[in-house]
């Protein structure tokens, strides 16, 4: 009998909605170029706001995957699930009609879902027009609207949910995606995150918690991870969708394999709805956590994408967490932060930072952490500041750590070098 725990999933198809790009190409030219997302807001007249910036979606045409009718019956982060979704399809030259759709299924983190939508339908209530409400208004609005399309439109029909876990929904979704592949559920799973909160709700929600920077005039030099003057972080948007294949499922069709999804790392901080556990404690444990997962110790790990969100206790909680699991070696290990490019796409975020994590291990450079000119002396490790660098990856981290306390770690790594 097959022992399903060693069942292994691997990674053959990418598609990305960013800040940065809505392909894969363009997200890694920015990426690596340490080229920002970040603008002032055009979504709304933010001018009443302390923050008047963020990281938006340019350029996104949902027309390829959904037409004009259906659009306006889908919340725009369900148009951005259902674009990367189609994009990771192609990437990956799936052909649905020559699989089981039965073992094809889809797993989609959001942290808030439809809440555009919610904005929406709630300012009809408030003019006194309940009556004018949408008839999809709950479909459009509700967080696992997004794997549900995902399914109706490709005709996936194996194991079906989402995730909410705030900044750790995406990389919460791609760990049980990993799980049902290795039990057995599934051979095929579509995972990821997708997000489109830079609404005046949303945005208000945060600038209210003092949560996001306030650098207005400098925009691109807002999203500051580890730097000394670091005020908060930048909100973004979007989606990153994967395709998590069963080995022998990936190698019977021929696919190209981008990396081996190894483990994942899960704990909870059980300490402040919003601050980290000051000593890094629960994210160390998803860090080690992750790395037993997939049957390699701390040596093994040779780069580290951080959460590093620019906040002033997140990203020293997380650079005494890398000290606690690495020891001295923590001070070897490049570690960067990806949203110092593009900002934080809060559910959505850890899926796109594991596509960093893996274009990176493919094209063996490192992308920089760009704003940081004036290190803080708390935050001391080897962050990739402001240029990119080559480098031999062979397993990697990805750490999401989200409200609530939750937080999750993925371990991924080359095929040929975990045989």
């Amino acid at each position: 009998m097959e022992n399903k725990k060693y069942r292994r999933g691997v990674i053959t198809g990418i598609g990305v909605v960013t800040p940065i790009g809505n392909s894969l190409d363009l997200f890694w030219e920015n990426l690596v170029s340490g080229n920002s997302g970040v603008g002032p807001v055009t979504k709304f007249d933010a001018s009443a706001f302390p923050t008047r910036i963020a990281a938006e979606i340019k350029g996104f045409n949902p027309d390829k995957y959904v037409d004009k009718k259906q659009a306006r019956r889908m919340d725009l982060s369900q148009q951005y699930a259902m674009h990367a979704a189609g994009e990771a399809i192609a990437d990956a030259k799936l052909d649905l009609g020559s699989i089981d759709l039965r073992r094809a299924g889809v797993v989609i983190g959001s942290g808030i879902g439809g809440i555009e939508t919610f904005e929406k339908q709630h300012t009809l209530i408030v003019q006194g027009q309940p009556l004018k409400l949408s008839p999809f208004f709950i479909p459009m609005m509700i967080a696992d609207m997004a794997a549900g399309l995902v399914s109706i439109r490709f005709g996936l029909k194996g194991p079906n949910f989402a995730t909410v876990s705030a900044c750790a929904s995406s990389s919460n979704a791609i760990a049980d995606a990993l799980m049902l592949i290795q039990r057995g559920a599934a051979d095929v799973l579509l995972t990821g995150g997708a997000e489109a909160s830079i609404t005046m709700t949303g945005f208000a929600g945060f600038c209210a918690s003092r949560a996001l920077s306030t650098r207005n005039d400098e925009p691109q030099k807002a999203s500051r991870p580890f730097d000394k003057d670091r005020d908060g972080f930048v909100m973004g948007e979007g989606a990153a969708i994967l395709i998590l294949e069963e080995l022998s499922h990936a190698r019977a069709r021929g696919a190209r394999i981008y990396a081996e999804l190894l483990g994942m790392g899960m704990s909870a901080d059980a300490y402040h709805i919003t601050a980290p556990s000051p000593d890094g404690d629960g994210a160390a444990r998803s860090m080690k956590a992750a790395i037993e997962d997939a049957g390699l110790t701390p040596d093994d790990i040779d780069y580290i994408n951080s959460h590093g969100t620019a906040t002033d206790l997140g990203d020293i909680a997380e650079t005494m967490a890398v000290k606690t699991v690495f020891g001295e070696r923590a001070y070897r290990i490049p570690v960067n932060s990806t949203k110092s490019i593009f900002g934080h796409m809060l559910g959505a975020a850890g899926a796109a930072e594991l596509v960093a994590t893996i274009l990176q291990i493919g094209h063996g450079t490192i992308h920089p952490t760009i704003n940081l000119e004036n290190p803080d002396p708390q935050c001391d490790l080897d962050y990739v500041p402001n240029k990119a660098r080559p480098a031999d990856i062979k397993y990697a981290l990805s750490n999401s750590f989200g409200f609530g306390g939750h937080n999750t770690t993925l371990a991924v790594g080359r095929l040929e070098d975990h045989a």
